[in-house]
């Protein structure tokens, strides 16, 4: 039977998406798989609860504030190019990462790894909208979205069983170690068979004002973390207060970027749309919530409770199936009743975290299967608000600011979850301090269902703010 060049054409996109959403795949995993080791890591880096933390943050931080200047480089060099070299990047700042000898090190490791996945993830979406232009369009990009989904169930199930039967002796440098080959893999995979993308001309780049943003939200951030370890001493609060007006700063200088004519990391202008701007509010505490829940979860359960860490991850994996199974309708859903599904989605997540809390003040020592309930009522919860909420935040934008929105979209959620994992970690850390294991999870989980009640404030002023319209 002869191939026909159309349908070779067709074959080849199709393998351009699942190297792709393999790449995507790898990433959505290490984000996860690194919370169920970082008890294991603590014990044998000799690291302070700060230093976890940082682990967390700093790789968001740096993430953050690269991934705008990413998808830009793709447009500049082509996407192809800067695919394959994040994913080399990435590969073997993860092998950095295996290696690290200390804290320190281990956190200066994370900063590059979250910097060269600003290069490789940007490509992905970037990939998948140039190669389906047609009606498959809607079947890739479901398949993106169930790939995000299993990824969070992989990275908490494969962290827990690497770390639990020390595969080789590497115990948690494993959970590293595994990148390096499926790295390598797609690395290859992509040079060999991914379609060449057009590059756009006239795109530039912001590095001043990345590295702005960069320096001043570690000046916000870094405080909040390193405060307890330091006793908060009074030059902590100075340098929180500088990074404050660093990034009061960057805001004016990308105001002079664009009346230069220049290219601005963020479109400034996109906040005087009072519609996107209380949705973007309410995804910066949706995500501020986001990460940092997974953070003093499996830290509770495998210090207070004496979880392995293949007991931790498998508590968590029904959470990460239901918030599958919520996505899988919740976008369609949205579609018809709008922003009411996203409230009620909270809603849902909140009853989830009340029964966890519940649980926690009433039972002494609840195992994994009694955990498992009030996690995936959780995380259903979390699936009716993630999947459809980008859409409908990035709806209320105009079409020529498509690509403004959803680089801010992008860089607002790596922020809030640096900044939440930060802030309530360190509640968690300074509860932990002057009471028990469980009041310094209480005291995390109000916090968690704080940041979400305000979301959900600025989801129900967004839909004011629209009808209005």
């Amino acid at each position: 039977m002869e191939t026909t060049p159309e349908a070779g054409v067709i074959t080849r996109r199709w393998w351009g998406l699942a190297i792709v959403v393999a790449a995507q795949f790898m990433f959505g995993v290490d984000a996860f798989i690194v919370n169920v080791a970082l008890p294991t890591i603590a014990v044998e880096l000799q690291a302070s609860a700060a230093q976890i933390e940082a682990v967390v943050a700093i790789y968001l931080i740096g993430y953050a504030t690269l991934v705008i200047t990413g998808g830009r480089l793709g447009d500049i060099h082509g996407v192809k190019a800067t695919f394959i070299t994040g994913v080399l990047g990435f590969t073997l700042t993860s092998l950095w990462c295996g290696l690290a000898r200390s804290g320190p090190e281990l956190i200066a490791a994370r900063l590059a790894q979250g910097a060269t996945a600003a290069l490789m993830v940007p490509q992905v979406l970037a990939t998948i909208h140039v190669l389906f232009s047609d009606a498959a369009r809607g079947r890739a990009f479901a398949i993106y979205g169930i790939v995000l989904g299993l990824a969070g169930a992989a990275g908490f199930l494969l962290g827990g069983w690497l770390v639990t039967l020390d595969v080789a002796g590497l115990g948690w440098r494993s959970v590293f170690f595994v990148n390096v080959p499926c790295g390598v893999a797609i690395a290859a995979a992509a040079a060999g068979l991914m379609p060449p993308a057009a590059r756009r001309p006239g795109t530039r780049l912001d590095i001043a004002g990345a590295m702005i943003l960069f320096v001043g939200l570690l000046g916000v951030i870094g405080p909040l973390l390193f405060g307890r370890d330091l006793h908060w001493a009074p030059w902590v609060w100075g340098a929180m207060l500088t990074g404050a007006a660093v990034i009061a700063g960057f805001a004016r200088f990308e105001r002079r970027v664009m009346a230069r004519g220049g290219m601005p990391l963020i479109d400034l202008a996109l906040f005087a749309a009072p519609v996107f701007a209380r949705g973007l509010g309410a995804v910066f505490f949706f995500f501020f919530a986001n990460l940092s829940f997974y953070f003093v979860i499996t830290l509770f359960m495998q210090t207070a409770l004496q979880f392995s860490a293949l007991q931790s991850g498998a508590a968590v994996v029904p959470l990460a199936f239901a918030f599958v199974a919520a996505s899988r309708h919740s976008a369609a859903r949205a579609a018809h009743r709008g922003v009411r599904v996203l409230i009620e989605g909270g809603a849902v997540a909140l009853a989830g975290l009340a029964a966890l809390a519940l649980m926690v003040a009433l039972v002494a020592a609840p195992g994994p299967w009694l955990l498992m309930l009030p996690l995936a009522v959780f995380g259903y919860g979390q699936g009716l608000v993630m999947a459809p909420l980008s859409s409908t935040v990035l709806a209320t934008v105009a079409r020529a600011s498509a690509g403004s929105g959803s680089g801010l979209y992008g860089t607002t959620t790596q922020i809030a979850n640096a900044a939440g994992v930060a802030v309530i970690g360190a509640v968690f850390f300074t509860a932990h301090g002057w009471g028990t294991d469980r009041q310094a999870l209480l005291a995390a989980l109000a916090c968690v269902a704080a940041a979400i009640v305000v979301s959900l404030m600025f989801l129900s002023w967004m839909r004011r703010a629209a009808a209005r319209l």
